[in-house]
């Protein structure tokens, strides 16, 4: 077992500096609708983030982050809010028969850089655009069902609390019904639009700009190249609508998109292409038949404001998103991806598994495991191998490749002539083929009870020219009618209480977990050099992603190459590896594939696997928190990472990690203020080798920085932790 150093840090209660979201309970900042103005103005907000509208067109005529006093010296003067919009636009446009209707919004306006408070004296609203009729409040609803059927964070509530809010328009036989959702404790709204067919005919619906903003622009630039314009910093916007990528900058290309504002005449740049005008909408597309009493409903926004700060703010901000509006992603169980069919090494994993602490086994890529086996005597043997499993609170899943293959018969996709296939080769999911796939996912499900899916190479977002009755009319609708598809399987599988694992940003659709971000082939590479890029991946992947968002990978067998110098069996002859790949994962809080055909071969192996197991499940709660970056790994000294939530006791742990092949000691200048320790306190450190065991305390001072220096000691290659905890 790799030693491990435990300090105690008691600091004095204190409460977290005013006004700081990132600290502060949700219940600090809760959200509500009002009507000001004698009924005039409209707004929702939470103290940190505000928008207003104009009732009588309803036109958004303020949307600001609501400045606080958090970072502020006491005595400082509150400074102004920080209004992000400078001139209105509707709410929404949809283009029907290849002409744009707007829903509300205002025309006329002299100037585009600044809006006055009389240019609403005597408003008119663009032509033809549909009229406001009324709005309505209420609370946020949960647009999936989340049935929390493994451990989670527990201030993880579902639907997330806060004001919903519906604004209504009508006209040219249409309703449109803006919704928007305001959570407490975060500057963050989410947004989407539903569109419902009251003419009496059918409407082809071309595109619809769900989320349009003239926003302050970033900067001041009289020339700027194409490759090199700047974007406004003031907002992060994510929507349900991604795909193809492992972050939000690769996947949000198919729907965030800000462009030049053809209606801002004075804006500095010669050319007027400063990038300050968002708009959310399928680059191609929807396309979609809405029929008489139908309705459609368009992407989802959600709407971060910043509130400035350091890469760390805005990284715990972004991230905090996640844990709001699709809280599974907090979920993180231990599992064990067996590379074998065979029934005897399954239940042998199962027992290993439940043994060590381990959650789940999952049949995985290369067993010759097959998900679209219908055959009644292969869905008979893995319902037989799920009731094992569950006898033993062992969960089972399955593997299936959808991308990245080509099926054949007229039903791989098809892209536009020279456009290609993202993976090179693909199914369609609208396809005869892609239907009949979907039903057998849905069925094994059904049948056998499996309780994890890892579905690879799930749909990128491909265009596809062929029409493909019922779901695929061709190319325009391509990309919506796959996406429908894809998102429709999780959003069930979601409300069975299956565990997901997609190597795509399908988080808002249902998806627990994405990868943390590795090239695959560094897994071939020797033993050393795996555990450095493993923390380096984890480093890196934590800046946009939570521990629990993001897996790992840990070659307990070869895989793809390497040989023997790249992976672990047999597992006692390579146990210091083995114990360095839990630590770095474990210890971070990350999940990873622990790829073989057993977790343990021999006593010493088991009890150094449920060592490191018991460890993680004891400190869970805080492994699984937020993260401060420390220093990121390179192989010459410690590299380290705090772990912290202010609404825990203790609230943070810090995870030290030594490549150097001699013990050392280091003093490091640790940031705990997102831990809520107050400034100018003094900490108390309590210290023990081992797991367990405490000595005796030692004092240690915090600056009015929250900057503490914590001296420890790492064994050669080894691992340290310290737990930090505030005086009862």
């Amino acid at each position: 077992m790799l030693a491990a150093l435990l300090l105690g840090l008691i600091a004095e209660q204190q409460g977290p500096r005013a006004g700081d979201w990132l600290l502060a309970p949700r219940a600090a900042w809760p959200a509500a609708v009002r009507a000001e103005d004698e009924g005039r103005t409209l707004i929702l907000e939470n103290g940190l983030a505000r928008r207003a509208w104009r009732l009588g067109e309803g036109v958004c005529l303020n949307y600001s982050l609501v400045r606080t006093s958090a970072g502020r010296a006491p005595g400082d003067p509150a400074p102004s809010d920080l209004e992000l919009l400078r001139a209105p636009r509707p709410e929404a446009v949809l283009t029907i028969g290849g002409q744009e209707l707007a829903v509300g919004g205002l025309a006329g306006q002299p100037d585009h850089a600044f809006t006055l408070p009389e240019w609403f004296d005597n408003p008119h609203s663009p032509p033809g655009a549909l009229r406001f009729t009324g709005w309505e409040a209420s609370e946020p609803a949960a647009r999936l069902e989340w049935p929390r059927a493994r451990p989670a964070a527990a201030d993880a509530p579902w639907p997330p609390p806060g004001a919903a809010l519906r604004l209504d328009f009508a006209g040219a036989g249409l309703r449109v019904a803006v919704h928007y959702e305001l959570y407490d404790g975060i500057p963050l709204f989410q947004k989407w639009v539903e569109v419902s067919n009251d003419s009496g005919e059918a409407v082809e619906l071309d595109r619809i700009a769900s989320e349009i903003l003239a926003v302050v622009e970033n900067g001041n630039h009289v020339e700027v190249r194409d490759h090199a314009l700047p974007i406004p910093d003031t907002l992060h916007i994510e929507t349900d609508y991604a795909m193809g990528g492992f972050n939000p900058l690769e996947a949000m290309r198919h729907s965030v998109h800000w462009v030049a504002d053809p209606e801002f005449l004075t804006q500095v740049n010669y050319l007027r292409r400063e990038p300050c005008l968002l708009r959310v909408e399928p680059t191609r597309g929807p396309d979609q038949i809405i029929p008489p009493g139908a309705r459609f409903t368009s992407i989802r926004a959600f709407e971060l404001l910043h509130d400035g700060g350091d890469r760390e703010r805005r990284a715990l901000a972004q991230r905090r998103i996640y844990r709001t509006v699709c809280p599974w992603v907090t979920e993180n169980p231990l599992i064990l991806h067996v590379a074998s069919v065979d029934d005897a090494v399954l239940r042998r994993a199962v027992d290993q598994a439940a043994e060590v602490g381990f959650e789940m086994i999952l049949l995985s890529f290369g067993s010759g495991f097959d998900m679209e086996d219908e055959r009644p005597e292969t869905l008979a043997k893995w319902r037989a191998l799920a009731d094992y499993a569950a006898e033993r609170g062992i969960g089972v899943g399955g593997y299936s490749l959808l991308s990245s293959r080509s099926v054949g018969g007229g039903n791989d996709v098809v892209p536009p002539p020279g456009e290609s296939v993202i993976f090179g080769a693909a199914p369609a999911l609208t396809s005869e083929w892609g239907r009949d796939y979907f039903r057998k996912l849905r069925q094994f499900f059904e049948v056998t009870g499996f309780t994890a899916f890892e579905h690879d190479g799930s749909y990128p977002g491909d265009y596809d020219v062929t029409p493909r009755p019922p779901l695929q009319r061709g190319l325009d609708d391509s990309q919506w009618a796959q996406w429908k598809e894809i998102t429709a399987l999780y959003a069930e599988l979601r409300a069975r209480g299956v565990y997901l694992r997609v190597p795509d940003y399908y988080y808002f659709n249902g998806a627990n977990e994405c990868g943390m971000g590795y090239r695959e082939t560094n897994w071939s590479l020797p033993r050393a050099l795996q555990v450095i890029h493993a923390r380096q991946n984890v480093y890196d992947g934590t800046w946009e992603k939570t521990p629990t968002m993001g897996w790992m990978f840990v070659p307990l067998t070869e895989y793809q190459g390497g040989g023997a110098a790249a992976t672990i069996e047999p597992l006692d002859q390579h146990l210091e590896h083995y114990e360095q790949m839990l630590a770095a994962n474990l210890g971070a809080g990350v999940q990873a594939c622990y790829r073989g055909t057993r977790l343990y071969d021999t006593p010493r192996v088991r009890d150094a696997v449920k060592g490191w197991v018991d460890w993680y499940k004891a400190w869970r709660p805080l492994l699984e928190a937020d993260v401060v970056h420390g220093r990121r790994a390179d192989g010459r000294d410690v590299d380290w990472l705090l772990h912290v939530d202010p609404r825990q006791d203790p609230p943070a742990l810090l995870s030290v990690w030594n490549p150097l092949h001699e013990e050392v000691t280091r003093t490091l200048k640790v940031n705990l203020y997102y831990a809520g320790l107050a400034t100018e306190a003094e900490v108390w450190a309590r210290s023990a080798a081992g797991i367990g065991g405490l000595e005796e305390a030692a004092r240690i001072a915090v600056d009015a920085h929250g900057l503490a220096e914590i001296t420890l000691t790492v064994p050669a290659q080894g691992f340290a932790w310290a737990v930090l905890q505030r005086r009862p």
